[in-house]
């Protein structure tokens, strides 16, 4: 499970039963008892492996963090909301969304351990009217009161108050939202001197030190460190997802609290952890600052984000699909379906284009296509290097904005389209005839009748009512314009062939094995 880190209560820390302290004193004193013992006495008889150099450089006390803490921690603030309940109508409508049961991973864990969870904070009976209050961390950008959080923390407040780590209370006012990186901003007015942190410039590495400062369970001021455990997770949270993974354990309640390398500049904002039973189980995400310094300048400037819009469906280029394409390598991101009116459309981009570079950038899959479309401004100018039916070529045209409403479609499911033919050349182990024929599919293409449930074409996901719009690249009309594309791709020494297949939900390409 993924949750959110937020949190709505503050909690006492368990205390250890005297049985359980008088455990760990008799494992300790075990402990001295080993550290004691001469060299001579070493268990089972074996002599020290360590040398007096070696034990002069353990007992030298290792480095901390302290200094690093004691710079940074000033600026962390925890963050305190209430929610009307009553009042808010869109609270009450994502209330009611979360009480179903298909949600997010992010909604999992609004419900278990955030705002607005079935039957109340908390589990408790809801009332008639009822404010909700909620918890999470943020930190100042800025001497003059900016402060970063998590949208998911900020999400339909009335009101919101920070707390100084130093416990001094301020009421802060929301300047904007981003429920798509869940970022906010806030503004905390009346002082010029507050203290700040900056975003780092710099990518972490793998391994890198990180220490995260926050309000975990109410606990304001509380540091944790840890590594870096990886970089560019897709948790399943958008078409933007580019989380760093850490394990500085993170909990509830350090929900768009910083995380720091080692000179203290923020490289990530906490927003999620991956937490079977609601626990850190020390696999925490963070949004990358280079993402969070876009986001922040746009709210701070307009109160919302604008993103650049292409106007693409579009999937990843997987090794069959390569193949079917004879394209080298399987990178890139393959065209679904450009929109009608899009500017991809206006360029004369086709449903089976492969984008593989934005301005000379490599792209190495769908995702990374909708980031970086979605990192340029609307209006920008870009190029597009396109595998156009197996020509190389460049498209010039200026990005739309992408409307609230629209998401961008970066489908993850490498190949589960639908598939493709029935007898002659490869059998597939599908039933066609003519879209024509059949009521309600339209007059372009050929309908899937029947399944074959073992054949290659099942595996692939095809379903009856799927409609092949073309096989190879060429539009089909017919079952011999199906069994001819399939005969000429089988004698070309392909290992699969890429069609282009219509169903209820979607138009998308599958690359289906040539038997």
């Amino acid at each position: 499970m993924i949750d959110r880190v937020n949190s709505d209560t503050t909690r006492t820390p368990t205390i250890l039963k005297p049985r359980r302290l008088a455990l760990l004193g008799t494992v300790a004193a075990l402990g001295v008892a080993v550290l004691a013992a001469s060299p001579a006495s070493t268990p089972f008889g074996v002599s020290s492996l360590i040398s007096p150099a070696q034990a002069a450089e353990s007992t030298a006390t290792p480095p901390g963090f302290g200094d690093l803490v004691s710079k940074v921690k000033p600026a962390v603030i925890s963050v305190r909301v209430k929610i009307d309940q009553d009042n808010d109508k869109s609270a009450m409508l994502q209330q009611n969304r979360m009480d179903q049961d298909e949600d997010t991973p992010f909604d999992q864990f609004s419900r278990q351990f955030g705002f607005r969870g079935p039957g109340g904070m908390n589990g408790m009976p809801r009332q008639r009217h009822q404010m909700i209050t909620g918890e999470g961390s943020g930190f100042f950008i800025s001497a003059d009161g900016y402060a970063v959080t998590n949208n998911h923390v900020v999400d339909h407040a009335e009101s919101v108050q920070v707390t100084m780590d130093d416990g001094t209370i301020y009421t802060a006012k929301v300047v904007g939202t981003d429920p798509k990186t869940d970022l906010a901003l806030i503004k905390v007015d009346g002082k010029k001197d507050f203290p700040f942190v900056k975003f780092s410039d710099q990518k972490p590495r793998i391994g890198d030190w990180v220490v995260a400062v926050g309000n975990p369970f109410g606990l304001g001021g509380t540091v944790t460190a840890g590594i870096v455990s990886a970089s560019g997770r897709d948790i399943g949270n958008g078409p933007y997802d580019d989380f760093i993974q850490i394990d500085a354990p993170i909990n509830k309640g350090n929900s768009g609290g910083p995380a720091f390398d080692m000179n203290g500049n923020v490289i990530g904002v906490n927003t999620a952890i991956y937490s079977p039973s609601g626990g850190s189980v020390g696999i925490g995400f963070d949004i990358p600052s280079s993402t969070a310094k876009l986001v922040v300048a746009q709210l701070k400037d307009k109160g919302s984000v604008t993103r650049g819009w292409l106007g693409v469906q579009v999937q990843p280029v997987t090794a069959e699909i390569a193949d079917s394409l004879g394209l080298k390598a399987a990178r890139g991101a393959i065209v679904d379906n450009p929109q009608d009116g899009s500017p991809a459309a206006k360029a004369g981009i086709e449903a089976g284009d492969v984008i593989t570079a934005v301005n000379g950038a490599a792209i190495k899959d769908s995702r990374d296509l909708a980031r970086t479309i979605a990192g340029l401004a609307p209006g920008t100018s870009v190029k597009l290097d396109i595998v156009h039916k197996g020509d190389s070529k460049m498209v010039t045209l200026a990005l739309g904005e992408l409307p609230n409403e629209r998401q961008a479609k970066a489908g993850d499911q490498a190949d589960d389209g639908k598939t493709q033919q029935a007898p002659a050349a490869p059998r597939l182990g599908l039933s066609l005839a003519p879209a024509g024929d059949v009521q309600g599919t339209g007059q372009k293409g050929v309908v899937v009748t029947e399944v074959d449930p073992q054949g290659p074409a099942a595996q692939r996901g095809i379903q009856t009512g799927d409609v092949i719009l073309n096989v190879g690249g060429k539009a089909v009309a017919s079952v011999g314009d199906v069994r001819a594309e399939l005969a000429q791709a089988k004698s070309a020494g392909k290992n699969s062939v890429l069609l282009q297949v219509k169903s209820a939900e979607a138009t998308r390409f599958v690359a289906v094995p040539l038997a």
